[in-house]
C-alpha cells in the first residue's frame, strides 16, 4: 500500500500538493500531516515549504518533525519541493541558518553569483515565473517529461552542492543554477511540480510509483 505522507510543519502550499498528487495516485492514501508517527510509518514522504528558510527550521523543530524528516530523506521514497530541497543541505546564507545536514553543500542568494540578467539590466529577484529544466541524469522521476521541459519557480536562493554527481537538472538565470538533486531514495527540486501543469503532475505520479531501492 502506497501511504504518502506530505510534511505539514505550517509553510507551503500544501493544499495544491495534496491535490495534484490525489489526483495522480488515487490507489495512494495521501495524508497531509505534522505528526511525527503518521510520518514515520508513511511509505512516501514529501516536504514542500516556501517562506523564509530561517522560520522553516525553526518550524520544523517546533513540530518535533526534525529528526524524522532527517530519518525519512535516509530510508524512504523522499520528494523535497523549494525549501524541501534547500533544508537538505548543510547552510543556507538566508539568516546564515545551518540546514539538515543530510547533504553537502550551502544554499545562496542569486546575487551572490550574478547581478545582471542577459541583457545587462538588474537582475530580478526573486525569480519567478515559468522557466526550463535541463536533465543532467537518468531518473525514473523525469519517465515521460522532455529534458527542457518548463516548470514553475519561485525563489531568491538555490543550492550549491559539493557534490557535482548530486545533479539531477538545471536551469538558467541567466546563468546555470541546480534546481534538481537526485541521490538513493532522495528527489528534490526547486521549482513547484503541483503548479507545473502536465510535467509536474507526470514528476509526481513518477514520484508516487517509485521504488528507489529496486528501480535505481
Amino acid at each position: 500500500m502506497t501511504a504518502i505522507a506530505i510534511v505539514d510543519y505550517g509553510m507551503g502550499n500544501l493544499r495544491s500538493v495534496s491535490k495534484a498528487l490525489e489526483r495522480v495516485a488515487p490507489y495512494a492514501t495521501v495524508q497531509v500531516t505534522s505528526d511525527p508517527e503518521t510520518v514515520d510509518k508513511a511509505s512516501h514522504i514529501v516536504v514542500p515549504g516556501q517562506g523564509a528558510m530561517p522560520h522553516c527550521m525553526q518550524e520544523l523543530d517546533k513540530f518535533g518533525l526534525k529528526e524524522v524528516v532527517i530519518d525519512a530523506a535516509r530510508n524512504k521514497p523522499f520528494l523535497g519541493i523549494c525549501i524541501g530541497l534547500q533544508m537538505l543541505f548543510d547552510e543556507s546564507e538566508e539568516g546564515n541558518v545551518k540546514g539538515l545536514g543530510v547533504l553537502s553543500g550551502k544554499v545562496v542568494h542569486f546575487s551572490t553569483s550574478c547581478e545582471t540578467d542577459i541583457q545587462g539590466g538588474k537582475l530580478k529577484i526573486p525569480h519567478m515565473g515559468w522557466n526550463q529544466v535541463y536533465q543532467t541524469m537518468d531518473h525514473p522521476l523525469w519517465d515521460g517529461i522532455k529534458s527542457d521541459a518548463r516548470f514553475y519557480f519561485v525563489h531568491s536562493y538555490y543550492v550549491k552542492s559539493e557534490d557535482p554527481d548530486l545533479s539531477a537538472a538545471y536551469s538558467l538565470y541567466p546563468t546555470p543554477f541546480t534546481c534538481a538533486i537526485a541521490k538513493d531514495n532522495i528527489f528534490a527540486v526547486q521549482f513547484h511540480p503541483e503548479k507545473s501543469q502536465n510535467a509536474g503532475l507526470t514528476l509526481l505520479s513518477n514520484f508516487a510509483k517509485w521504488k528507489p531501492h529496486s528501480s535505481h
